[in-house]
């Protein structure tokens, strides 16, 4: 499984970080806010855990955890990460193919030979076996044919 990376303000040149930032608002019409980022890394083997978490933050990067939270948690991954000697990441970039057309379980064959994983919108764990994947055919991607992205990344269709 992997975290979508909301704090891209996070990344670290090497290394795959996943995470998630937060923003609230502390109390009611108080106009203060708590923001957050919470990372994990290597994310094929986490090893490091950074939780960054800032009452009513001011400056450039507002308010938002993406702005002021990602970017602290990136800092300290920087610093952490070559310390503990941890390996870089070794991905390749892929092209991503054009599945639209192909149903479910051909392209899961696609992506599989190519390193890449599907997503299915709106699958739950109670209706994933309901699934006809011979039958159901791809109607849109994302993303879209053409673009590189690295191994191990996930296709978000719809069907």
């Amino acid at each position: 499984m992997y975290l979508k990376v909301h704090g891209k303000n996070a990344k670290v040149a090497g290394y795959r970080i996943g995470g998630k930032t937060g923003t609230s608002e502390d109390g009611v019409n108080t106009n203060k806010y708590v923001t957050s980022f919470c990372g994990v890394a290597p994310i094929e083997d986490p090893q490091v855990v950074v939780l960054v978490t800032l009452y009513n933050p001011t400056g450039e990067g507002g308010h938002q955890g993406g702005g002021v939270a990602a970017p602290v948690g990136g800092q300290i991954f920087s610093e952490i990460l070559p310390y503990l000697e941890l390996n870089q990441a070794k991905t390749e970039e892929v092209s991503v193919p054009n599945i639209t057309g192909l149903s479910i379980k051909e392209a899961e064959k696609v992506l599989k030979e190519i390193g890449l994983e599907l997503s299915i919108d709106g699958i739950t764990e109670e209706n994933k076996d309901t699934l006809d994947k011979e039958n159901t055919i791809i109607k849109e991607q994302t993303p879209i044919e053409g673009i590189k992205i690295n191994e191990g990344n996930k296709i978000f269709i719809k069907y």
